[in-house]
């Protein structure tokens, strides 16, 4: 009976079969002890027998469970037998069964095919597919439609020049900023809800450990509202279930990281100010005024959250016009826009969008933009766009922050920056 690492308690005393991997081999003397590895986690493997194995190596191992106070867990399985069903050459080029956090990440992500396999940076992903998953609940809940948007364009939609361009055919295109045209189109159509989890591309020459040029966006675009602050509610909402859940069941990766998420119940606490009153809140903690809100702002306000809310997260909004993309909702010299600061790094941008045609005519000349370059997607508006807005999650930055990672990259499966192009 083949089963996980994670159930053999629930067969002491009986014959077993286990399949994975051969984590670490300790030798002592005529007794060898085998840390085995699988998905749901590892156990021991008890042995008088010479062993002929590496680690990594892929097997089947056979056994009766025994209960043992000094095993992982409280049981280990004595062996009987041993398949290798894929034997690993001795010359592994990354230490699997060692502490990721000694090790440069160069070398991590320079054997990323094989560091993977490191149960602490698999621990990573988990945490992030379940993030993807909590956050998909939630919408689904709140009647949102999941949709998947195309990644190739024919331009910049949104006004900007760091794309990538691709050879299609006998013509070029680009690789998409954000789904943003996409979800606005679906939110005309009808489905006033909808929500996406994708890749996007930013051709900035960032060399920070908190860029990269493809990264997963967690995308929501939502019709007929008044303000961002609607949005911002949304936003909150989402937060605390995603916390939720993420206490609720994945404590495991959490200790993996010694790591800790915000308390659920705070999210509801979450202060919004506005882009003035961080500037200015800033300036006095530092002793030293700034004029935006840059990586060193982001520390402080989150600080400043955590100390007179409790929670290291804070909403900004109302962002001058000059700082936001030509779409967004103006509120005078300012806009119905956002930012979502966790723990000293933003990991939102967000607002209402314009809707009507006219105002999104007479906003293009003032970003240097005319109608014709942006094709279709004036037509969204055109023939009737309801009020709406969204915003984006960048979810590598929120698994960085969850688990207190130093680099962005860390969190990132197979990073994509100006050098790193492999695996």
């Amino acid at each position: 009976m083949r089963v996980l690492a994670k159930d053999i308690k629930d067969y002491a005393g009986k014959e077993v079969t286990v399949q994975g991997w051969i984590h670490r081999i300790r030798d002592l003397g005529g007794v060898n002890f085998i840390v085995f590895r699988d998905r749901s986690g590892r156990i021991q493997l008890v042995t008088n027998d010479e062993l002929d194995v590496t680690l990594e190596s892929v097997v089947s191992v056979t056994g009766t469970v025994q209960a043992n106070e000094k095993a992982p867990g409280g049981y280990e399985i004595q062996m009987s037998n041993m398949d290798v069903l894929a034997p690993a050459a001795a010359d592994l080029p990354f230490p699997v069964n060692q502490d990721p956090e000694k090790i440069g990440l160069e070398t991590i992500l320079d054997n990323r095919a094989i560091s993977l396999r490191n149960p602490k940076i698999l621990s990573i992903f988990r945490l992030q597919a379940d993030i993807m998953r909590y956050f998909g609940e939630y919408l689904r809940a709140q009647d949102f439609t999941e949709i998947k948007s195309t990644k190739l364009v024919g331009g910049a939609t949104e006004g900007g020049t760091n794309l990538f361009r691709v050879e299609y055919f006998d013509t070029s295109v680009c690789l998409a900023q954000s789904p943003q045209v996409y979800k606005q189109t679906m939110v005309s159509s009808g489905l006033e809800r909808v929500f996406e989890i994708s890749h996007a591309y930013r051709a900035e020459k960032h060399e920070t450990s908190r860029h990269i040029n493809e990264y997963v966006s967690m995308d929501v675009e939502m019709g007929f509202i008044e303000d961002e602050m609607e949005l911002i509610e949304l936003e909150r909402g989402a937060m605390k279930y995603i916390f939720t859940k993420i206490k609720e069941n994945n404590q495991r990766e959490l200790d993996d990281w010694g790591a800790t998420v915000p308390d659920p119940e705070l999210c509801d606490k979450i202060p919004v100010i506005s882009h003035e009153q961080c500037k200015k809140i800033v300036s006095e903690r530092v002793g030293k005024r700034f004029f935006e809100i840059n990586p060193e702002a982001e520390v402080v306000i989150s600080e400043w959250a955590m100390e007179e809310y409790g929670i290291d997260l804070v909403f900004i909004n109302e962002f001058p016009r000059k700082k936001r993309p030509f779409y967004t909702y103006p509120k005078g010299l300012k806009t119905m826009s956002f930012d979502l600061v966790f723990r000293g790094l933003e990991i939102t941008t967000g607002g209402r969008r314009i809707n009507e045609y006219r105002m999104f005519q007479e906003a293009l000349p003032k970003f240097g933009l005319t109608e014709e370059e942006l094709g279709a997607y004036a037509s969204i508006f055109k023939y009737g766009c309801p009020p709406h807005g969204g915003f984006a999650i960048g979810l590598e930055r929120l698994t960085q922050k969850i688990l207190g990672l130093n680099n962005v990259k860390e969190a990132s499966l197979f990073p994509r920056d100006r050098k790193r192009i492999t695996p």
